[in-house]
């Protein structure tokens, strides 16, 4: 029998690359999609349509009731969703309190219950400037406490940690991955924004890779 996995899979390009890293290395995964109440529900709509055409299993799992506690980002609030790249300032109002720390408990819960070994989420260099919970040190104090929280160890693996969305990108390219099966804008509309910071990051690892990215811009 193939080793289970977790993989908090978002519908993104990071955490989509990530789930198919993990079936391509032989792994049993066990996907698990989060509605925190973040503004539209277009990414979880687009991760339920890759798992059902991979035939893996895959829970949404409704967490909104916690909305109340996490006020203050953007991607949450009744705020301005910011226009630029990660590197600007402004792009810190889209952080949501302590939001890993949350979806890792629960996956590593999960895990637990189904005898999985490891859980994997898309945390990538890129995101450490901005987002505290997505640096190297966050990710090694949880998976310290991951190994004692329960009877059963789970590993916390993040593989892209240390690399960019271009190194994700290429290795997704180079698995053949289609992009197109994939949401990254923080605006759920018809098409992608191409100005908040995860459309402007997107767009330059394309360029990077000398790619076109599939998907449709407004702008």
């Amino acid at each position: 029998m193939k080793e289970k996995v977790v993989i908090i899979y978002s519908g993104g390009m990071d955490s989509y690359t990530v789930l198919n890293r993990a079936i391509r290395e032989g792994y049993q995964p066990f996907a698990l999609t989060f509605n925190y109440g973040q503004k539209h529900k277009k990414e979880i709509d687009v991760a339920s349509k890759v798992t059902r055409e991979l035939g893996i299993d895959h829970k949404v799992i409704d967490i909104t009731a916690i909305n109340q506690l996490l006020q203050g980002s953007s991607l949450t609030s009744d705020m301005d969703i910011p226009e630029g790249h990660y590197a600007e300032d402004s792009m810190k109002s889209t952080v949501v309190p302590n939001r890993n720390m949350i979806l890792l408990s629960l996956a590593i819960g999960y895990a637990v219950s189904i005898g999985a070994s490891k859980v994997y989420y898309g945390a990538h260099s890129g995101d450490h400037a901005i987002y505290p919970d997505c640096r190297p040190e966050f990710v090694d104090k949880m998976n310290a406490v991951s190994q004692i929280a329960n009877y059963d160890a789970v590993d916390i693996i993040s593989p892209y940690l240390n690399l960019s969305k271009i190194d994700i990108l290429k290795d997704g390219l180079a698995m053949g991955l289609d992009y197109s099966q994939t949401w990254t804008c923080y605006n759920g509309r018809e098409k992608a924004c191409g100005r908040c910071g995860a459309c402007q990051e997107r767009l330059e690892a394309f360029a990077l890779n000398h790619q076109t990215d599939p998907l449709e811009y407004e702008s």
